[in-house]
């Protein structure tokens, strides 16, 4: 039969499962299969985009982590370097005190040079002057060297203030720095395992997509030789022409819903339709009002003439449809 293998095509694609495997819900048909493909296609390049975006901010960030750290490594070598001449300085102002104190306790042992004593002790005038000269000069520089001392540990002292300063800002940064780099990381790395995700949902689907061919020749086949080899003679069946390749007939429609599998292999589920084979010849693809799409992909003893059982998920379903009398159009 020409619609044969479109039906079985049909009917395995209804048994195929959903995109989450929920319970009793209907599965999905070939076309949602390849939507969904083209969804998970859309996702993953979606997704390939913000690795991209997050591969830049996170060579970003640890770029300028690495600056700060070389920042930080900086400024602890300039502090030693300060700490280092602090300690210098200390030593020169101690030693100029203690060269200052040892002069005043000279002069406060020997007493403190008269100008007049000096004047007449001088050999001449010039070195009298020069004698005067170098005694004021070496008690200002003892005092000046201690001065100079002083306001030099001082100005180091202002400045290992101000580098510590320097180095906890940059340390606050380079823990931000660090945060920041760490956080894209984490972004990335459940990014790159969310493209995993979605590759193996693609795997997944177009294997489904796959079986479906292989399961759709499969039923063309059983079918074919379930109606060659045990179809009875036919009775005359009134049908009226509809388009071409289609006929209607008005049958009597009975709701069931049971767990097992059709006459033609193929597990149970919504749109298989029990039918008289010599009636309805098994693949013919049905189309039902109230219940819509259907293959004739099942037989059962209580199915003469022209009755046919439409499967349901649930018993509510099955008994909320009944038994009632519908004008079918078989493709």
């Amino acid at each position: 039969m020409l619609g044969l293998g479109l039906a079985a095509v049909f009917i395995l694609g209804a048994f195929l499962p959903g995109a989450h495997g929920a319970g009793r819900k209907r599965a999905a048909p070939v076309a949602s299969l390849k939507q969904r493909q083209a969804g998970l296609t859309a996702q993953s390049r979606s997704a390939l985009l913000d690795l991209y975006a997050l591969d830049s901010r996170l060579a970003q960030a640890r770029g300028d982590l690495g600056r700060l750290r070389a920042s930080a490594e900086a400024l602890r070598l300039e502090q030693e370097r300060v700490r280092r001449e602090i300690a210098v300085v200390a030593g020169t102002l101690r030693a100029s005190q203690r060269l200052l104190g040892d002069r005043l306790r000279a002069l406060y042992e020997q007493g403190e040079p008269n100008a007049i004593a000096i004047l007449l002790g001088a050999a001449s005038l010039d070195d009298a002057v020069t004698r005067l000269d170098e005694l004021d000069r070496s008690a200002l520089q003892g005092a000046q060297a201690a001065a100079d001392a002083q306001d030099g540990r001082a100005k180091l002292r202002g400045l290992a203030l101000e580098l510590a300063a320097r180095a906890r800002e940059v340390q606050t940064l380079e823990a931000q720095a660090a945060r920041t780099a760490a956080a894209v990381s984490s972004a990335r790395a459940q990014r790159v395992a969310y493209l995993a995700s979605l590759a193996r949902q693609r795997r997944f689907t177009a294997r489904q997509i796959a079986a479906l061919a292989v399961r759709a020749r499969h039923v063309v086949e059983r079918a074919q030789a379930v109606q060659v080899g045990g179809e009875p003679s036919a009775p005359t069946i009134v049908a009226v022409p509809t388009t071409e390749g289609a006929r209607t007939l008005t049958v009597t429609a009975t709701g069931y819903s049971l767990p097992g599998h059709t006459a033609t292999g193929l597990p149970v589920g919504f749109g298989v339709v029990a039918v008289d084979p010599a009636v309805i010849p098994l693949g013919t693809r049905l189309t039902i009002p109230g219940y819509g799409e259907g293959v004739a992909a099942d037989t059962g003893t209580a199915v003469q003439g022209t009755t046919i059982d439409l499967w349901f998920p649930t018993l509510a379903d099955a008994t909320a449809w009944g038994r009632r009398t519908v004008t079918i159009t078989l493709h």
